[in-house]
């Protein structure tokens, strides 16, 4: 591990990689300073990443295997379908006090598909995205990320939040809930101008993925600032 702060992206295929080259692009004009690393199953030199490591045995959920080697001793993992649009250095400085961060996921949709793995966990406890993650590079994190990467491997799953989940709940780690400014799902800008609310800092939506972007918001999202 280098140490210091970084963003981490991990993006296996082509399209998911290209994805992560634009997501970091916002990360590199809003906050210049920061480092950015990506783990991918794809060849290339982009000047957005100061860093690029090849991913083996690539699967869906890759992010999973590789979390844990992040280069960084704090780090913000980002899926890429994010874009920033403000200054991180805010959302570090809560690794000061706390192991691990997200945001927590409240649809109705999601509640209904939370079966239990192993553990009785109260309806109460929620799922966390794993979209966009901050934690600490210390053995008992660490730990923890890899007991995730032994669940997941073992069940076959096809989504990660469930065993995520059950390990947050019994683990001892300092657990943040992130506001949802930090992993907005959806952001309508004249909602913002004309109510008030506070102006997200991460979006995390499915229209950043190039093969889901309607040509709607490739025209209007530069002029909307999203």
């Amino acid at each position: 591990m280098s140490g210091g702060r970084g963003v981490l992206y991990v993006a296996t295929g082509a399209a998911h990689a290209e994805a992560a080259r634009l997501s970091a692009r916002s990360v590199r004009e809003t906050n210049p300073g920061l480092a950015i690393a990506l783990f991918s199953d794809v060849a290339a030199d982009w000047p957005e990443f100061d860093a690029i490591h090849a991913v083996s045995d690539a699967h869906r959920r890759s992010k999973v295997d590789y979390l844990g080697a992040s280069p960084f001793a704090e780090t913000l993992y980002l899926d890429s379908d994010t874009r920033v649009r403000g200054d991180l250095s805010e959302l570090f400085r809560l690794l000061e006090r706390f192991d691990i961060a997200a945001a927590r996921r409240d649809r109705l949709a999601v509640r209904r598909k939370m079966p239990r793995w192993r553990e009785d966990v109260p309806a109460t406890f929620p799922e966390y995205n794993s979209g966009v993650m901050l934690y600490r590079g210390t053995p008992a994190v660490l730990a923890f990320l890899e007991d995730w990467r032994q669940a997941y491997a073992e069940l076959g799953l096809t989504a990660d939040q469930r065993t995520l989940r059950e390990l947050l709940w019994i683990s001892e780690l300092r657990l943040f809930t992130l506001p949802a400014r930090y992993n907005a799902r959806s952001f309508e800008p004249l909602s913002w101008l004309l109510g008030g609310a506070e102006r997200p800092v991460i979006l995390h939506m499915n229209r950043f993925h190039p093969s889901k972007r309607r040509l709607v918001h490739r025209l209007l999202d530069p002029l909307l600032g999203t």
